[in-house]
């Protein structure tokens, strides 16, 4: 049996990890050894940064939520309008919540007195 050698199989396999590494500084994006590791340690940063993504996004909502609640009444805060909002069976979510406070702060108003009671 001849013997085989990897030539095509493993230009194939370099072509794949310096495409993905276009754009890297430096030989991140000509060597193949500093590619496949910048490669590597770019997915771990965009699977970190998919998670930390919805915890902003959360932290973001909730302070638009507590500045409209201030804005309503001084003395209300945001703990107490989320624990009035359960109380009352209302079932908007914060993303929804910080919405209105921009976009539509009358119907905000609405919700704040419906939740107070």
């Amino acid at each position: 049996m001849p013997r085989t050698k990897t030539g095509v199989t493993r230009s194939k396999r370099h072509k794949k990890i310096l495409n993905l590494a276009k754009g890297y500084r430096g030989t991140n994006s000509r060597l193949y050894k500093r590619a496949k590791e910048a490669v590597l340690h770019a997915g771990q940063y965009a699977y970190i940064g998919r998670r930390l993504r919805k915890r902003d996004f959360r932290k973001l909502w909730i302070t638009r939520i507590s500045a409209a609640v201030k804005e309503v009444d001084p003395e209300y805060n945001y703990s107490r309008f989320m624990n009035d909002l359960k109380k009352a069976n209302i079932g908007i979510n914060r993303k929804m919540l910080s919405e209105m406070a921009i976009h539509s702060f009358e119907d905000f108003k609405e919700v704040v007195k419906k939740a107070r009671g």
